[in-house]
């Protein structure tokens, strides 16, 4: 499924959702163990227990990203994992439950490059899973990081610092699309 993406200066970019929560992949009520049935309700089917009353309400998935520059260059980091292994982001990651976004953001550049991030503001959110493990939101950030040198570590393979005219291979649709707007 295709869903459009609400972008600045009015521009759509078109995001492919892939294996979304299906209301047949929940088979029994979490609460009571009888097997679920799918109704329609709220705008759309969802498994509920016709013993309890219990209805699924599927959670997005969020992640924050933040984007760093120093002397005119563009922190970046190389995926060590799939999916897109190899390939080039933002420092990012999945807010944990309870997790300020802003604060998870930092935390995701401090333990992908060594660098400590100050988060200065918003840039976007951007919304659409770009492959079946990722989030359903990003929440991009811009920052300045201290001083220091960055390293890899935890998922990333590489950290580099990149020329807005001469970036590697991006893993995200998204993140192209902050980087072209930012």
């Amino acid at each position: 499924m295709e869903q459009p993406l609400r972008v600045k200066n009015g521009a759509v970019l078109v995001v492919r959702l892939v294996n979304e929560m299906r209301p047949e992949s929940i088979l029994f009520c979490p609460r009571c163990g009888t097997a679920v049935q799918v109704e329609f309700h709220y705008g759309q089917q969802r498994p509920v227990c016709p013993a309890c009353a219990w209805m699924h309400f599927a959670d997005p998935k969020v992640a924050a990203a933040v984007l760093v520059e120093r002397n005119g260059r563009i922190l970046l980091v190389q995926r060590a994992n799939d999916p897109y292994k190899g390939l080039w982001t933002l420092p990012a990651g999945f807010v944990n439950a309870g997790e300020d976004p802003a604060a998870a953001a930092a935390r995701e550049c401090l333990e992908e490059t060594g660098l400590t991030v100050y988060i200065t503001g918003i840039i976007d959110i951007v919304a659409g899973r770009e492959h079946s493990r990722g989030s359903d939101f990003v929440i991009f950030y811009r920052g300045n990081a201290a001083e220091g040198e960055a390293h890899a570590a935890d998922d990333a393979s590489d950290v580099g610092w990149f020329e807005p005219g001469n970036l590697p291979e991006l893993a995200f649709k998204s993140t192209t699309h902050i980087l072209t707007q930012a």
